[in-house]
């Protein structure tokens, strides 16, 4: 026997993955790519200028930073060994060096890597962003 229960169900259209993670990384709204994602360095905006997509839905949190950290740390430890081994430079110089390139390098990539998981969010439709029309996640048990 079919289940009579009737729910409301979140919309089924498809939400590609990798279109919305390159909008992301360019700081783009993940649903139409033309309006800016954020209002201030870190800042996501609450909605999309241009499509009214809601963006407030987002839950970032510290994931951006830890993989800039995770990325920083892999691509400026061969650098170090490769100043070490191969020129053996003062101290204070490859410290110096390192310290500006791990800074800039994360100053680029924290904004990219929060605007790409904010776009895997509302592409997974995570976080309440499968559910726009109501602004409230369905509760799991009408979902069965």
């Amino acid at each position: 026997m079919q289940n009579q229960h009737t729910t409301a169900t979140p919309s089924t259209d498809e939400r590609p993955l990798w279109p919305a993670v390159a909008r992301g990384w360019r700081q783009r709204c993940p649903n139409c790519g033309a309006g800016p994602m954020m209002r201030a360095y870190l800042k996501v905006r609450d909605t999309c200028p241009v499509c009214s997509q809601d963006l407030h839905h987002h839950r970032a949190d510290d994931g951006p930073a830890y993989l800039t950290i995770l990325i920083v740390g892999h691509l400026m430890a061969p650098v170090m060994l490769f100043l070490f081994t191969h020129w053996e430079p003062d101290p204070l110089v490859t410290a110096s060096i390192l310290s500006v390139g791990c800074a800039a390098l994360s100053l680029y990539l924290l904004p990219r890597l929060k605007g790409a998981l904010v776009a895997v969010q509302w592409s997974k439709r995570m976080h309440g962003f499968g559910h726009e029309s109501s602004g409230q996640p369905i509760p799991a048990h009408d979902l069965a």
